[in-house]
């Protein structure tokens, strides 16, 4: 007797517009989880990895690396929003409201806030704001993501179309600042950085020069140190018979990988407060090699703060071309093919005479 206690997880037609759902199975982060992530991705910053330096730029330990923070949270909603996903699609207005410690548990819920099956009828997006709270229910990540899930039933009825309005950036203003954060005593050595906000300018671009090969290996632990289970992240076989051929590397490891290949030129952005929008340009797959580069978009100061700026970023990662190589990203208003990612996003960085 076969029973069915299974769950196939949410297909299109399951999504209801501002139904909120309550993900399961809350992550305590561990020292291991830290380490493992730092072999995955080579991270250097020292906030993330050196308990004198971040203690003092004023924390009490080492934070948890951000995007880290992210990708455990986002992991959390798999199950629930993507796991019957075509492709996740893009990031706005994701806010880290306050750092994360080793120790700290983290749980996700998602609320719908908008539906738009598409022309084909077999598929539709399906937009989220999840939030993730820590052990003492405050909140210390939110986003808005947007994923095309397959129809497990086409004959299901579509839904009203509803597309949020998302905003184009977040505002220097409404950045989360930990008060206790302070560059008076920054520790330049420790970065190996020469470059502080005020020597970056609007309009430039950065050309990092370092390359990283995703291997069949970086890219299984990785979305499993997420507990992400989407099928097109995990399950070869199924992937066989997509338009694909083969599994997707999930988008959060090439996010990882360019910040990580983006600190040789901007070793001194201290954190990451927002990711303002992001695209997944092209897939990427094992075996792809992705570079990447930085163009400045502003450059902010910060209200009350004399030590401290922001810089609003865009990195765009690209696989099996050099940076330098690439002169546009895109091509009669499509991306350039070997394009993979562009991700707008907000650092801190301590301002010069505060050393």
């Amino acid at each position: 007797m076969h029973s069915n206690k299974t769950s196939s997880g949410r297909f299109f037609e399951h999504f209801t517009l501002n139904e909120v759902i309550q993900h399961a199975t809350p992550r305590t982060i561990t020292e291991g989880d830290v380490a493992l992530y730092i072999a995955l991705t080579g991270s250097r910053n020292p906030l993330h990895c050196s308990e004198p330096f971040a203690q003092s730029v004023g924390y009490q330990s080492a934070p948890i690396d951000d995007l880290l923070t992210f990708h455990i949270a986002f992991g959390k909603t798999v199950p629930d929003i993507s796991v019957n996903a075509v492709a996740n699609l893009g990031y706005a207005d994701v806010r880290f409201l306050q750092p994360v410690s080793v120790g700290d548990t983290l749980s996700t819920s998602s609320q719908v806030i908008g539906l738009k099956q598409n022309s084909n009828g077999k598929n539709g997006v399906v937009y989220v704001r999840s939030t993730s709270v820590n052990q003492h229910h405050q909140p210390v990540l939110s986003w808005v993501r947007w994923v095309m899930v397959h129809k497990n039933d086409t004959n299901a009825p579509a839904p009203e179309t509803t597309i949020p309005e998302l905003p184009t950036f977040v505002a220097a203003n409404q950045l989360n600042i930990p008060a206790y954060l302070t560059a008076s005593n920054f520790d330049q050595q420790a970065t190996g950085g020469q470059f502080y906000w005020d020597d970056y300018q609007a309009g430039e671009r950065i050309n990092h020069t370092a390359g990283m090969t995703i291997n069949q290996s970086d890219h299984s632990l990785a979305t499993r140190l997420y507990q992400n289970n989407a099928r097109l992240h995990f399950d070869a076989h199924l992937m066989q018979s997509s338009s694909f051929g083969k599994r997707l590397v999930y988008g959060g490891i090439v996010i990882s990988a360019c910040r990580a290949l983006s600190y040789e030129g901007l070793e001194n952005a201290i954190s990451i407060v927002a990711i303002n929008a992001g695209t997944h340009a092209n897939p990427c797959f094992t075996g792809d090699t992705i570079y990447t580069f930085t163009e400045v978009l502003d450059r902010w100061e910060l209200p009350n703060r004399s030590d401290i700026g922001a810089l609003r970023l865009r990195m765009v990662g690209i696989k099996n071309m050099s940076s330098a190589d690439l002169a546009e990203t895109k091509q009669f208003n499509s991306y350039h093919p070997n394009v993979v990612l562009d991700l707008d996003y907000t650092v801190l960085m301590p301002r010069k005479g505060n050393q």
